[in-house]
């Protein structure tokens, strides 16, 4: 999963990152309001990590941005602030949850993951599409309810596409996601082909009965 976390506290915000990349996931970060904003209204994420109080602006104003934009995104609000009004109204913004600083990263690791499966998977700790299961919690993939052996990039492709089958996913989002901010400026994005290319071959030889199709020139899709 890619998380962006706007936090303003730097031993706060490095303790976070260190601690999720640890868990498997690609975090980006934002240290003010500002670059909160940039990096929200320009690249996707699955979950936003949000605090209220930032230099150059309050969090709550960027959950009412997300709204006027109509940009569909999951936030779990992180604040030293414990007052009823603040969960109240940012709850009612749009933010999903909200978690008080301090808090512990066994804590916010689960609310993460909640979040993420409630609105992204239904609920389900597992994904299911024809014969190929997907288990984000415990990384595993199986095929037929074999065990198929992928690298982290390979997972975290498969993930995306599972969440969108049947949807044209294009190049400069895929590289975006699970590459990072700013991989759709590389030179080029051949390094997505050999990915996508190894998670065929791997997904053909396990028997699986879906593909991942190139639609040329723009991008591929899960079928």
């Amino acid at each position: 999963m890619k998380v962006l976390i706007i936090e303003d506290e730097v031993e706060l915000l490095r303790g976070i990152q260190d601690f999720l990349e640890r868990e498997h996931f690609l975090v980006e970060s934002a240290d003010n309001y500002e670059q909160g904003m940039d990096k929200i209204l320009n690249y996707p994420y699955d979950i936003v990590l949000l605090d209220i109080m930032l230099p150059g602006g309050n969090g709550l104003d960027l959950l009412r941005l997300l709204k006027e934009k109509n940009v569909n995104q999951s936030v779990l609000i992180l604040s030293a602030k414990d007052s009823v009004d603040d969960k109240v109204l940012g709850l009612e913004i749009g933010a999903d949850d909200y978690l008080a600083k301090p808090f512990h990263f066994a804590e916010l690791l689960a609310r993460i993951k909640s979040i993420v499966r409630r609105n992204a998977q239904h609920g389900d700790t597992v994904i299911q599409y024809q014969n190929v299961s997907l288990d984000m919690d415990n990384r595993i993939v199986k095929v037929d309810g074999e065990e198929l052996q992928l690298n982290r990039k390979e997972f975290d492709v498969l993930y995306y596409f599972l969440l969108r089958p049947n949807k044209l996913l294009e190049k400069t989002t895929l590289a975006e996601t699970v590459w990072g901010d700013h991989a759709d400026q590389a030179d080029n994005l051949d390094f997505i082909y050999s990915q996508i290319k190894n998670l065929r071959k791997k997904l053909k030889d396990a028997k699986a009965t879906l593909d991942i199709q190139a639609v040329y020139g723009v991008g591929y899709k899960l079928v």
